[in-house]
């Protein structure tokens, strides 16, 4: 039987494909699977929900059975070297782990200081920010757009996460894109979006834009992201100061019924006004 170690975001994303490789490279089941190999099937499965780290001839032993090669190896080795790390750094192309740690999550919290959150974006203020940042090479943005409107599934499941927003007022003052991209944007806060707190222009608060993602049968995850990299953390002291963070927030925020009030007169106010208003910030 293995033994069980932690999961992190990153190795549930590596055990994950680790049986995707095994359905698609074989019919067999995972109990099957185990048994050719002549492991526990307990051990397939501990490996497959990421939360067992694998020694290289457990990796070679799983991948030789599904048919790949060394090469094929070489890199899950690489990636599962570091996949139970409680700081995991990843390029900004990789939004797989992302996508997982947001699906499975059971409650999230986050904090934008600058842009809209992910989850709440429409398409074309998505784009635009894509397009504002300049990290992104232009043919390449319908498809990270699409993908970021894909993860907005997760909001219309019968079990979807209990979500809070906080956003800082100047998300809501930059301009991305035209008004009417704005007004979209917006309106869709307003009508379509989980629970949303407005943090006033007015209030004292600096702190960087992060998630805390709350698991059923997992440690908590923060996450912060930059156009050059995306940060995963389960140390427990940074989760303890991101808790912290979110209880300043709770204090100065708004509540939700006066950040509905906000919003609606951000929804209603003329056209000119919103093309005029607020310096283009990326």
């Amino acid at each position: 039987m293995a033994t069980s170690t932690p999961s992190t975001a990153y190795s549930r994303d590596l055990g994950e494909e680790l049986r995707k490789v095994r359905e698609t490279s074989t019919d067999l089941t995972g109990a099957a699977f185990a048994l050719r190999l002549g492991w526990d099937p307990s051990k397939v499965s501990t490996l497959e929900r990421g939360k067992y780290c694998p020694s290289e001839i457990d990796l070679v032993q799983y991948l030789s059975m599904c048919g790949k090669d060394i090469d094929f190896f070489e890199d899950f080795k690489r990636r599962f070297r570091n996949a139970f790390d409680e700081y995991i750094v990843q390029i900004s192309d990789n939004l797989r782990t992302l996508a997982m740690a947001e699906a499975s999550a059971v409650k999230m919290t986050s904090y934008d200081a600058q842009a809209i959150p992910g989850l709440s974006q429409t398409p074309e203020y998505a784009d635009s920010l894509y397009r504002m940042g300049g990290y992104v090479l232009e043919e390449r943005i319908p498809t990270v757009v699409k993908f970021r409107m894909e993860r907005q599934a997760i909001l219309n499941r019968h079990d979807r996460p209990d979500c809070l927003f906080y956003i800082h007022e100047h998300a809501l003052q930059t301009q991305v894109g035209d008004a009417q991209t704005m007004e979209d944007q917006y309106a869709r806060l307003l009508f379509g979006a989980p629970a949303i707190r407005i943090v006033p222009a007015s209030a004292k608060l600096v702190a960087t834009s992060c998630v805390l993602w709350e698991f059923e049968k997992a440690m908590p995850i923060a996450f912060t992201s930059t156009d050059l990299a995306k940060v995963f953390v389960q140390d427990p002291g940074a989760i303890a100061r991101t808790r912290l963070l979110f209880d300043r927030l709770a204090e100065v925020a708004l509540s939700e019924e006066q950040s509905r009030g906000v919003l609606a007169d951000y929804v209603g106010r003329p056209r000119e006004e919103l093309n005029e208003r607020g310096p283009r910030l990326a």
